[in-house]
């Protein structure tokens, strides 16, 4: 999503704004655009040849120009590739990744012409915190944009997200594409990658939250410590004005006291001092009812349509960010009860798939330990039979997490699939074995079995299920194909069970 009638600035603009050398009797060039992606570049944009993984951007500035763009920046290694495209380029002595945030927003005039812009980072929790705050302020009759893990929308306007955090270039063009919409507040996940890798530079949000953090992406980050400190770069004046931290982890805590920007507090946790508290009241099959308290502002009651305390926690945090905000709680509380609570819907979060008469279904994204316990511990809260889990990790991911999904998976499930998921990459009866052995240590004896095919998993669920039961199928929610070997196969979580379901005489209400 780009901006449809972009701003046009000279090259030798950008190029005295950024201080890169620009050869004498370069003609006159205006841009309209930024990317670093050369399948992307439209005509009149600058692209960027960034270092990457495996080649440098400056190897497709070729391609660029073919696209479109009439000028390149990139840094020292990519020059003579850049060079030989025919257009002018700039050199940059560091990464242009660095800078890059800085050119996108100055380009699309978003560091002094957008709107306010709330984020929220963690491990788990920040789809759902960005849907609950996107629907509240959409209650409150605002205007609103949303790039969250699930999708980018502005309006009605809906497209897949490739990156929980798209690349800066992207960011700053959907910011602008925003601001043409008259949007009036922009919801934005961000992810501890998107802090390494510069996503989000060039921006600074009017509240940042902190919603948790347990083990992930130690495949990218080489401890927890060092997971934690990408996280806390955003509670920085660079980044953000102001935060709201939970301490529902030990985590909030660090953060809170090594934030250099003013901080608020809020948990869900009893016996823990912040400055909110959320108390869940009660927990449904279809929703979570919970009240918000705080000294300074009062208290509301209100609902969340999904299951879960965790989910309860999010739906606070949420709320108390837009109150940081300057939005009076009282105008918050009249639009929720109005409405009969926050009306959000949380793509591939504890969906549930209705079943007339069968036991209860629900399908849900998380692939984490922590997120397939707090996953886990919503359906027992519902359940008068037993949980039936099907689960699995994905593969070229964090390996070293799976064998704690197992763990978890076991210790919350009186019965327990393991199953493929997206292996990618990988040999998926390895990716099997590692959550096995994790579910198998923690309970010895256990009915733990082992179906690699998803769809014959999720049928075995259904036959083992009886009414009073609660079949949890984990991490694959809302997708509509299954990576194996490279190649995206389609496959439908939520068609999958809609077919098991009928062929066991449960056809989905």
């Amino acid at each position: 999503m780009r901006p449809d009638q972009p701003r046009p600035t000279s090259l030798t603009a950008f190029a005295d704004r950024f201080r890169l050398a620009l050869h004498d009797g370069t003609p006159p060039i205006t841009l309209t655009g930024i990317t670093m992606d050369s399948r992307d570049v439209r005509p009149g944009d600058l692209y960027v040849g960034v270092p990457g993984a495996r080649f440098h951007g400056a190897s497709f500035a070729a391609d660029a120009v073919r696209r479109g763009a009439v000028a390149i920046v990139t840094d020292y290694p990519g020059l003579v590739e850049a060079t030989a495209s025919g257009v002018p380029v700039l050199v940059t002595s560091e990464s242009p990744r660095v800078q890059l945030g800085a050119m996108a927003a100055w380009l699309y005039q978003t560091d002094r012409d957008a709107p306010p812009v709330y984020g929220m980072t963690g491990t788990n929790g920040k789809t759902s915190t960005a849907h609950f705050l996107d629907s509240i302020l959409r209650q409150l009759g605002r205007s609103t944009g949303l790039s969250s893990t699930a999708e980018r929308r502005i309006g009605s306007e809906v497209v897949a997200s490739a990156l929980t955090t798209p690349e800066s270039p992207e960011l700053h063009a959907f910011l602008a594409r925003m601001r043409e919409a008259g949007v009036d507040a922009a919801i934005v996940e961000v992810s501890a990658h998107a802090l390494t890798r510069h996503r989000v530079d060039g921006l600074v949000f009017e509240v940042a939250a902190f919603t948790n953090l347990s083990q992930d992406h130690l495949d990218d980050y080489a401890s927890m410590d060092d997971y934690l400190a990408a996280k806390l770069s955003l509670f920085t004046p660079e980044h953000a004005k102001r935060a709201v931290v939970s301490l529902d982890t030990p985590a909030g805590s660090d953060v809170a006291e090594r934030a250099s920007i003013p901080v608020t507090t809020i948990t869900s946790v009893e016996g823990v001092a912040a400055d909110w508290q959320v108390t869940v009241d009660e927990e449904d099959p279809s929703f979570t009812a919970f009240t918000l308290r705080s000294a300074e502002f009062g208290r509301l009651s209100t609902r969340v349509p999904v299951i879960g305390r965790h989910m309860a926690a999010n739906g606070g945090l949420a709320i108390a960010m837009l109150v940081e905000s300057g939005i009076a709680l009282a105008d918050i509380d009249a639009a929720l009860r109005r409405d009969g609570g926050i009306t959000a819907h949380l793509p591939g979060r504890a969906v549930q798939v209705p079943v007339a008469g069968g036991p209860s279904v629900y399908v849900d994204s998380g692939h984490t330990p922590d997120a397939f316990a707090k996953t886990l511990e919503a359906v027992r809260h519902l359940t008068t039979g037993r949980v039936i889990m099907i689960a699995g990790a994905n593969g070229d991911r964090d390996s070293t997490k799976r064998p704690d999904m197992g763990r978890e998976a076991a210790l919350g499930s009186d019965v327990l699939i393991v199953t493929d998921h997206q292996p990618r990459s990988e040999d998926p009866a390895l990716i099997r074995e590692a959550v096995l052995a994790g579910a198998r240590a923690a309970k010895p004896g256990g009915d733990i079995r082992e179906i690699a095919a998803p769809e014959d998993a999720i049928r075995a669920a259904v036959r083992e299920a009886t009414a009073a039961d609660t079949i949890l199928w984990a991490g694959l929610a809302e997708k509509d194909y299954r990576e194996v070997a490279g190649v995206k196969l389609p496959f439908s979580v939520l068609g999958e069970t809609r077919a098991a379901l009928a062929e066991a005489g449960w056809p989905a209400s």
